[in-house]
Order: structure tokens, then C-alpha cells, then sequence
């Protein structure tokens, strides 16, 4: 047989990482419905001409054609796979708006496709966890403080380090490189958001390079962005460098109005971050972005803001609000450090042993009777010895084996050793045995 060679960037896990990867989008999706969030899904591609209309052409689309055509030269409109889930929400609202109540709030999960160069924690398909409030030519502000903490109830309730989101305001750094005379704002932005990557001194020398902007420029931009805190002091610190503007002052009341706002809610659970820009052009006020404590070096795993102009079909705007969950990012990370592992690596409670294969027949039977009380049930494979069909169990991590003896039926904890008497019609395991657990092993 050939030898498959691996194909990076697209992630599988084994049977107990896709445990752990099944209970954390059940959690998300719990939390999600619990504020009032509907469930979405969207086709997996979209006309490039769309894809390509919303700032985001630095990202390589997956092109989607197909073989009969490229080989007849037939040619259609170029199909992409979406690079994200907000891309396809513009056109979803676009589509049914006259079916949906407005403010929508939706939560979506689904895979999507970059072509980047696969690393920790990036790949080419990968799930992303969207929520989003869209309004009907309007949206209220309060909408940028609730969702953050939607994200960060939903994260807390996973077994993974602390997540706290990072806040800013597009309207402060655009209201300040306009006050000290940057012209090419977008680019600026861009620009900054590199600045974790690589650091104040290639982003002075980016700045010059690609808006022009001379050292002073620079390096107040670089202030801007070291400005951080867990309070509305920041905003002291901003009007400390000296300049003002409507759109800046529009900005940092926003700010200030987010931080506390969700700190009195859900103490501690955003930071000022005036770094952060978020490199997409459709953001126009508050933007997210996260890390885990003790793995900053992942990067963002979850991010958004709010967006005024995203989706309009001319005669009506629908602004928003949302943030995204990078789910791979989180999961390569806690299923490839072991840093989150389940107690058993298969879904099954109970093994009913077989004494000899003219017995198999009764134990499918008792087999039938466990699941249909929803107890996750196999039959042994085999009817080898019990110490081996035991051993098969303790491998896969099944903690109970059910025998049919001379005494009648009877259960075995081959955890601890018990055995007792059991009826199938009727015996339960404990509730924590009923489903595979997840444990955190702190690092």
C-alpha cells in the first residue's frame, strides 16, 4: 500500500480529542441559546466578487470549480469557500431580512477555509463560533457591551485557561491619526495591527513606508497603542498626548461607556487595549479581540466589533455587532498540549460481556435494553476469556462490564472492583458516569 502523505492545515482528531471537540461546541451552542441567540447555517461558498468586497483580499480564497468544466474550457462565476461567517450573515440578512425580526441575533458554527501557510494554531479549514445582533437601520450601543460578555460567560464555561476580552474603539484611533495629521487612516490601521507581530520599531518603519508618516507620527501612534487599562483612566492617558478631535472625543465616551459598563456587569472581564485595530476595513466602533492566560503566543482566539456599513442593499442599512470564537485555534492548543482530556476515550458506559457466541443473542438483547434508557451500550466483540473482554473494556476506558451468570445478571465497576446484581430493565450508572468528562490539567 502507498504511503499517504499528511496534508497540513486540516485538522482531525482522534477519538478522544473529537470528544473533547464535540463537548465544547455543545457548551457553546448551550450558552449561545441561553442569551437568546438563534442557530444558523450558511452554504459554504460565495461569489469571490462578494468575498473580495468586504477589505479582506490579503486572506487566499479557496476557489471552487469544477473538473469536467476547467476540462471542456467551460467557465461560470467564480465560486469561493467563505474565509469567514460574517461575510456570509451580510448576504443571509440581504436575502431574508423581510423573514427576520429585528434585532436578529444569531449564532452560527461552522467551518470555514483560509489558504495561509499552516502554523500553531492557524489552518486552511478550520470552525469558527459566530454571534452577531443586526439591526434594522439602527442599533443600539448596548449591544457592543452585552455581546463581549456573552464571549466571555461562554468561554469561562469551558475547561481552558481565562479568557478577558481587550477592547478598543475604531473611532479613537481614527479620530487620533486625524488629529495629528495621518491622511490614509485605513493603511494606518492595518498597519498597527501588525504591531504584536512585529514590533514598535518595523511598524515606525512601516508607517513611514506605507502612509508617509514622519517620526512625530510614529511614535504618537505607538503611545496611542501602549495605552491599556482595566478602568476609564485611559481615557486620561489618550487626552494626555495632547489632542482632540469630535470623532476621537465620540470614541473614547464609547469606550468608556463599554468598559465599565461590562466591568459593573461581569467584573474583570474587559480591558482598554488601544492597540488593538482589527485590520478589516468594515469595522467603525468598539473592537475585540482575546487571549488565554499563559498562551499569548496563540494569538486572538476570539475577536469582532461592530460594523455600520457591512450589510445594506441601498435602501436599507442593517449595522451590527458580533465576535467570533476561532474553536481550532482553542481546540489544537488544549488537545496538543494535553491540557484537556476526557475520562474515557469512547462514549460507552457499559461492555455486556458474552459468555460463548451461542449466548450473543441474549447479550444484544440486555445490550438493547441499556440504550433504550440511553445508556451508551457495546457488545463485546468477542467471547474470549472474561479477563480478556475486562482488559478490552479498561483499554478503551469503559468503567462497567455487565455478565450473565449462573446467579443471574450482574454489573462490575472495573474501576473499583464491585460487583452487584442488575437488572437491565431498570439499573442506572451514575450521573457522571452517564457521559465522558472533561478534565483540565492546569499547566
Amino acid at each position: 500500500m502507498a504511503k499517504i502523505a499528511p496534508l497540513s492545515g486540516f485538522p482531525e482528531w482522534l477519538p478522544a480529542g473529537r470528544i473533547v471537540e464535540q463537548e465544547v461546541l455543545d457548551t457553546l451552542r448551550q450558552t449561545f441559546e441561553v442569551y437568546g441567540f438563534s442557530s444558523i447555517e450558511t452554504r459554504a461558498v460565495e461569489p469571490v466578487e462578494r468575498l473580495l468586497a468586504k477589505g479582506e483580499t490579503s486572506k487566499e480564497i479557496y476557489l471552487l470549480n469544477r473538473l469536467q468544466d476547467q476540462q471542456a474550457g467551460m467557465t461560470e462565476a467564480e465560486l469561493g469557500l467563505h474565509f469567514d461567517l460574517t461575510v456570509p450573515l451580510s448576504r443571509y440578512v440581504l436575502e431574508n431580512a423581510g423573514h427576520l425580526d429585528f434585532p436578529f441575533r444569531r449564532y452560527q458554527i461552522q467551518k470555514v477555509w483560509r489558504g495561509e501557510r499552516p502554523q500553531d494554531g492557524r489552518f486552511r479549514e478550520f470552525i469558527q463560533a459566530d454571534i452577531d445582533v443586526v439591526g434594522q437601520d439602527t442599533l443600539a450601543f448596548h449591544h457592543e457591551i452585552e455581546l463581549p460578555l456573552v464571549m466571555v460567560d461562554a468561554l469561562a464555561r469551558l475547561p481552558i485557561p481565562r479568557v478577558r476580552i481587550h477592547a478598543s474603539n475604531r473611532k479613537v484611533a481614527q479620530g487620533f491619526y486625524e488629529a495629528i495629521g495621518i491622511e490614509d487612516v485605513e493603511e494606518t490601521l492595518r498597519v498597527v495591527d501588525k504591531l504584536d507581530k512585529v514590533g514598535p520599531a518595523v511598524i515606525t518603519e512601516m508607517l513611514a513606508e506605507k502612509v508617509g508618516a514622519n517620526a512625530q507620527q510614529a511614535e504618537l501612534a505607538l503611545k496611542l497603542a501602549s495605552i491599556n487599562a482595566t478602568n476609564a483612566s485611559f481615557a486620561d492617558e489618550v487626552l494626555a498626548l495632547g489632542y482632540r478631535g469630535e470623532l476621537l472625543d465620540e470614541g473614547l465616551d464609547e469606550l468608556v461607556r463599554l468598559v465599565e459598563g461590562a466591568n459593573e456587569l461581569m467584573p474583570g472581564s474587559v480591558i482598554a487595549d488601544l492597540k488593538i485595530a482589527r485590520g478589516l476595513d468594515y469595522y467603525t466602533g468598539s473592537v475585540y479581540e482575546s487571549v488565554m492566560e499563559g498562551h499569548a503566543d496563540l494569538g486572538s482566539v476570539c475577536s469582532g466589533g461592530r460594523y455600520d456599513s457591512l450589510v445594506s442593499d441601498g435602501r436599507r442599512t442593517f449595522p451590527g455587532v458580533g465576535l467570533s470564537i476561532g474553536v481550532s485555534r482553542i481546540l489544537a492548543r488544549i488537545i496538543g498540549q494535553h491540557i484537556v482530556e476526557p475520562s474515557r476515550k469512547v462514549p460507552t458506559v457499559v461492555l455486556v460481556a458474552v459468555n460463548n457466541e451461542d449466548e450473543r443473542r441474549h447479550a444484544e438483547l440486555t445490550a438493547s435494553q441499556l440504550r433504550a434508557r440511553g445508556i451508551a451500550t457495546e457488545v463485546s466483540p468477542s467471547s474470549a476469556k472474561f479477563g480478556r473482554q475486562i482488559r478490552y473494556a479498561d483499554r478503551r476506558g469503559i468503567p462497567y462490564v455487565w455478565f450473565n451468570t449462573d446467579d443471574g445478571e450482574q454489573v462490575k465497576d472495573i474501576r473499583s472492583g464491585e460487583q452487584m446484581d442488575a437488572d437491565p430493565a431498570s439499573w442506572n450508572p451514575p450521573t457522571a458516569d452517564l457521559r465522558p468528562q472533561l478534565i483540565r490539567h492546569d499547566q
